[in-house]
């Protein structure tokens, strides 16, 4: 992850205020997928603004919130003054700096597919203590399917800044195969947003791929986000359909532990 740790430097403000939050009903998966209790320490790997970690801290679970971006670590920090059991760590997901066997659940949010993920996923199997899970939640807006997510697609492909070169990583927990024999589970949850014109270009802008306000590209493409929006609202609203994803499998027992050097993981 190291070498996008700064893609989102400069759209903090827009992440924290636009960003569509997780559902509390992945609470409820993982307490019945994953036997999570109150009890168990989380490590949230890519943390960002501490989203989903929050999620976890609302329940009142310890969470460790491992994230290399400094200004992304500095809005997590704000929750530090409600949640006293949140700690935050510089470092990324494939060297957290956690113990050996030190954690009950690994999550990962909207960060999955920065990662190195074969040496990330080495990196959760070691933090991780025997039988315990790792987890990927996701708000996925619909990329095909209907002629409005096609037309929102072709905005970010015209003025995006890399995201013909991204997009297709968004998906990339697909094609995992986790640790051989490993329990695994994918749950879908219907999640569709509501914004305004204000929210929806703010979300648009917390993307990566957006161009700042000082790139190229900046003002044509919020005037192609201005007249799609006028053209797909309903009575000041904009809604995009929106699927939430927790894809989740469990790390082998004690007498099962080993990780070679080759696998086949993804």
């Amino acid at each position: 992850m190291t070498q996008h740790a700064e893609r989102f430097t400069g759209r903090v403000e827009e992440y924290v205020r636009f960003r569509s939050r997780y559902p509390r009903q992945v609470l409820d998966v993982l307490r019945e997928r994953c036997g999570l209790t109150q009890s168990d320490l989380i490590a949230d790997i890519g943390a960002g603004t501490g989203m989903l970690s929050e999620l976890f801290l609302e329940a009142g679970n310890p969470v460790i919130a491992v994230e290399p971006n400094s200004e992304m670590r500095a809005a997590c920090r704000m929750l530090a003054a409600r949640f006293p059991k949140l700690s935050i760590s510089d470092a990324s997901a494939e060297a957290t700096g956690l113990t050996k066997t030190s954690v009950d659940l690994v999550t990962v949010g909207r960060a999955f597919h920065w990662f190195d993920q074969e040496r990330a996923l080495a990196e959760f199997h070691r933090i991780l203590r025997p039988g315990k899970w790792v987890t990927l939640v996701t708000n996925r807006r619909s990329q095909r399917g209907s002629a409005q997510a096609e037309e929102y697609e072709n905005i970010l492909l015209e003025f995006g800044k890399d995201y013909e070169q991204v997009r297709g990583s968004y998906r990339s927990f697909e094609g995992l195969r986790p640790y051989g024999g490993a329990e695994t589970f994918e749950v879908k949850m219907q999640a569709d947003e509501q914004m305004t014109l204000q929210e929806f270009v703010g979300q648009t802008q917390s993307l990566s791929v957006a161009p700042l306000v000082s790139e190229p590209g900046f003002e044509e493409m919020q005037r192609a986000l201005e007249a799609f929006f006028l053209k797909r609202a309903t009575k000041g609203l904009l809604t995009l359909e929106t699927v939430c994803e927790v894809v989740g499998w469990k790390t082998p027992g004690d007498s099962e532990r080993s990780f070679p050097e080759q696998s086949n993981h993804i």
